[in-house]
């Protein structure tokens, strides 16, 4: 069981939008794409060394991914990764 949680928040409510945005351990994977499948996963680029594993699992989920622009995330720059988001659910 975990002993912290820990929330990850955006500024999608703040453009209108209603999306349900969580964050998931790389080794949980697995499980949030069965129990949530989400429409789309960005792996932080500090990760992404691991991006040949865990594409093989969102491939097997019909689930999309991409890895956030290091930039972006380094900045903050929420608006960008949502747009890169939104960019690839189409």
């Amino acid at each position: 069981m975990a002993t912290k949680t820990i929330m990850l928040a955006c500024a999608a409510s703040a453009q209108g939008k209603d999306y349900d945005i969580f964050a998931t351990s790389t080794s949980d994977v697995d499980n949030a794409l069965a129990q949530r499948h989400p429409d789309v996963l960005l792996l932080g680029p500090q990760v992404a060394y691991l991006k040949n594993e865990v594409k093989a699992k969102t491939d097997a989920a019909d689930v999309p991914m991409d890895i956030i622009n290091m930039m972006d995330y380094g900045m903050m720059k929420g608006d960008n990764v949502l747009a890169t988001a939104e960019k690839i659910m189409g």
